[in-house]
């Protein structure tokens, strides 16, 4: 924390701009040494905060770069730290040649998330924020960007304060009763402390149940297709990336092995798993296929039967019905175009799942697909105003903690145990929900967090 930091915060590809970010106590002394305005009066040190300056980076005598540099005076930086930006030119050896000379005249070399780290270490992030952050650079589609931007403004962070608020009333009220029980009275005080454990057990649980969606929204939700052969499995997999990744053929069996690709709909990331056909064959290698088929179905977040409306069902329709159970699935009648021998209706009394008739060939009933997914995992909308989704396995751990201690304070209410009890339980549940915050945190679960971060930020 004492030292200078310096990194490239841009991605190291040819770009117009490139951006070289310093930190420290000794940002501004660094850049008076390499930079030369136009006129070559100007002086860094002696410019207001938070202004834009034009001239050139200098090693020694030679000019390294026309630039642009940002002075932004502690506290009000990202870090915390004065802070100095400078905008080069974004070819690969202009930003090294920049970051070069920044580093030859004092400052050190930045850590991967060092930058957002001493934002968290100098209080202007809280750890749940600092989170944010990466999964803002990791967003895949529209809504797990809402989603991190919720989380970065605040929305976790307020949720978890409000309920430690409440909880360290009752922590004091109970601490203070113990030290001086001729003045405070806690008789009776279990069944006022059980309504608020209540209350706050429903908040907590209200945000676990989002654990789910929030994953989804993170990761994009696991969407297997399965099918006969020949079904139109490899089809409808083309046909919603947008290009031919799989191959397609009339022969039964074509697709062998687990075909895996990631796309977005309408704001919607799905991990789309194209699978074998399902169905009893000798073919050692196929049989292999058709195995992992049936694993991949029981692991997916959502199923795609596919259905060729042109063949009637068998015992391999059977067998993946059976698979479906207890599933989140849609049932796709696909070759709408051909004549049809499998009914809308009779699939849908078969398979106990929404029926929605397709062409992949004549790429019809695709956006009915997508709305179908939105309504099924989002309940047809995503919206960041009031919900706050848990999207992090961190968070989710601590949350669990906080809900069970609070139960251990129900249990010892009922059971009538001295009020020492419940000031301990209801601690333990503070201070969990407290690590979501970076409160009671080590040091290696701090650096962990961080080291996931790319150098620049």
């Amino acid at each position: 924390m004492n030292t200078t930091i310096a990194a490239i915060s841009t991605a190291m590809s040819a770009s117009g701009i490139g951006i070289v970010r310093i930190s420290g106590e000794h940002s501004v002394d660094v850049i008076k040494k390499i930079y030369r305005s136009k006129n070559g009066k100007k002086q860094l040190d002696q410019v207001p905060s938070h202004t834009i300056h034009y001239g050139y980076i200098y090693d020694e005598e030679e000019m390294i770069d026309e630039v642009l540099v940002m002075v932004m005076r502690a506290p009000r930086t990202y870090t915390g730290e004065d802070t100095v930006e400078i905008d080069c030119h974004g070819g690969v050896c202009a930003m090294r040649r920049v970051l070069d000379t920044v580093l030859k005249h004092g400052a050190k070399t930045a850590e991967p998330g060092e930058f957002t780290k001493r934002a968290f270490l100098n209080g202007k992030l809280d750890l749940s924020q600092a989170e944010a952050v990466i999964d803002v650079i990791n967003s895949k589609n529209e809504f797990a960007l809402k989603s991190s931007m919720s989380q970065l403004k605040g929305s976790v962070k307020r949720e978890i304060e409000k309920i430690r608020s409440s909880l360290i009333y009752h922590i004091a009220y109970i601490e203070s009763a113990l030290d001086d029980p001729e003045h405070i009275s806690i008789d009776g005080y279990g069944e006022k402390l059980k309504m608020t454990t209540t209350q706050e057990k429903e908040k907590i649980y209200r945000l676990l149940s989002t654990v789910r969606e929030g994953k989804m929204i993170r990761e994009g939700i696991q969407t297997v297709i399965l099918g006969k052969p020949n079904a139109g499995k490899s089809s409808l997999l083309n046909l919603l990336i947008g290009e031919n990744k799989a191959i397609v053929t009339d022969i039964a069996g074509t697709t062998r092995d687990v075909l895996e690709e990631c796309i977005t709909l309408s704001g919607i990331s799905l991990k789309i798993i194209d699978t074998a056909g399902i169905r009893d064959t000798e073919d050692l290698v196929e049989q292999i296929g058709v195995d992992k088929a049936k694993e991949m179905g029981k692991e997916a977040d959502l199923i795609l039967y596919v259905v060729d409306s042109s063949v009637p069902l068998d015992e391999n329709d059977e067998k993946i019905i059976e698979m479906m159970e207890g599933k989140q699935a849609i049932v796709l009648l696909n070759k709408t175009d051909l004549e049809s021998v499998v009914e809308e209706e009779e699939l849908k009394v078969k398979t106990g799942h929404f029926v929605l008739p397709i062409s992949a060939k004549e790429e019809t009933g695709i956006q009915d697909l997508v709305e179908k997914i939105k309504e099924m995992f989002f309940d047809g909308n995503i919206t960041f105003n009031d919900e706050v989704y848990i999207t992090n396995v961190r968070q989710k751990e601590a949350l669990e903690e906080a809900y069970h201690s609070l139960e251990l304070v129900e249990q010892s209410i009922s059971m009538g145990m001295p009020e020492d009890f419940f000031s301990i339980d209801l601690m333990n549940a503070y201070e969990a929900l407290g690590r979501i915050l970076g409160e009671s945190v080590g040091e290696d679960l701090v650096n962990e967090i961080f080291s996931k971060f790319c150098t620049g930020k």
